[in-house]
């Protein structure tokens, strides 16, 4: 059985002051802290919600 690639997410920067859009797509995330730490499978899905807010993001694979 193949293992499942898992995307570990943490948030490093505060979506205060940008768009609602980047807010909820971090509250999508499960992100609600600063430095909190998400674990998602590796889907395209998660990697568009990534996209939109990399600059607010630390990524690990």
């Amino acid at each position: 059985m193949a293992k499942k690639k898992i995307v570990r997410v943490t948030l490093v920067r505060s979506p205060i002051g940008y768009s609602l859009r980047q807010k909820r797509t971090a509250q999508a995330l499960g992100l609600k802290k600063l430095h909190q730490t998400v674990e998602h499978p590796d889907n395209p899905q998660i990697r568009g919600m990534i996209n939109r807010i990399q600059h607010l993001l630390e990524v690990e694979e």
